[in-house]
């Protein structure tokens, strides 16, 4: 039923923002598309046709993944998945017969713009966006 189309993109958790941008921007050639207010404390980075997501841990936004990155932890927040669109309420049906929790539909930012997008985490509890692509 879910057919990938491509990786949309990934967020990071970092605690050093500057540091990510200019290693991101200055070394890997990333550009930034947008900013959200310092107090959610994420930057959009255009990464060819994905997005790299970063996010400050001790901002709103970040707070909610968590402690800080590190060694022994996670600094990735979640990737997401462009997919084929389908039937929401058959794609929720899918996922309920395979015993996968899942968040709600809702429409979020991705690097095609705003679209429908779901939450599901893999057996590892990664957590997974499938995001439907936009035509």
């Amino acid at each position: 039923m879910i057919k990938i189309l491509g990786l949309d993109h990934i967020v990071i958790r970092t605690n050093n923002m500057a540091a990510m941008l200019n290693f991101y921007c200055g070394v890997l050639g990333c550009t930034i598309e947008r900013e959200l207010e310092p107090a959610i404390g994420l930057v959009q980075l255009r990464a060819g046709d994905a997005l790299i997501d970063l996010v400050l841990v001790d901002s709103e936004l970040g707070k909610l993944g968590g402690g800080p990155p590190s060694q022994d932890g996670r600094n990735i927040d979640h990737y997401c998945l462009c997919i084929e669109k389908v039937d929401e309420d058959m794609l929720v049906s899918a996922l309920r017969e395979q015993n996968i929790k899942h968040s709600e539909f809702a429409e979020r930012y991705g690097a095609q713009g705003f679209g429908r997008s779901i939450y599901i985490d893999d057996p590892e509890g990664n957590v997974v966006e499938l995001k439907f692509a936009i035509p």
